[in-house]
């Protein structure tokens, strides 16, 4: 009897690894488009880095968060990007991405946020940029 307890077991560790890559449930709508450039994978990386910044934005809630689609991921942004890059000591990159972003800012903002109290924001743009083989980095956020 204890086998196919132990099997049963064992079958869920290997699910929930094969799951460990993907963006959890934020409790909040992911809009992933479809993309020809990127993987979900890859755009679960950029998502990450999003949501890793986002949680450090005290008081603010996340609405929604989607990506900007094939089409921004061009010679122009990218070029843009790594001026960006440049200025900042980092490498350049040979890829970019782009998100945006529905959030509601808190009643009270410190003095140190640059966003007004108590507002929705919509399409607040997060750019991302990666060398090649590299793992996707946060360059710039807000709007533009």
């Amino acid at each position: 009897m204890k086998k196919p307890l132990l099997l049963s077991l064992v079958l869920l560790c290997l699910l929930l690894c094969a799951c460990g890559g993907e963006t959890e449930d934020p409790g909040y709508p992911i809009d992933y488009g479809s993309s020809r450039l990127y993987s979900r994978a890859e755009l679960d990386g950029a998502i990450r880095l999003i949501q890793r910044e986002f949680a450090h934005w005290e008081g603010c809630e996340m609405h929604a968060i989607r990506y900007g689609g094939d089409g921004l991921c061009n010679e122009t942004n990218l070029a843009w990007l790594n001026e960006l890059a440049e200025a900042r000591g980092l490498e350049p990159f040979s890829a970019c991405i782009c998100f945006f972003s529905d959030f509601h800012s808190p009643k009270e903002v410190p003095v140190t946020e640059a966003w007004d109290p108590d507002e929705e924001y919509t399409d607040w743009s997060w750019w991302l940029g990666r060398s090649a083989g590299g793992d996707w980095v946060l360059v710039d956020w807000g709007y533009g």
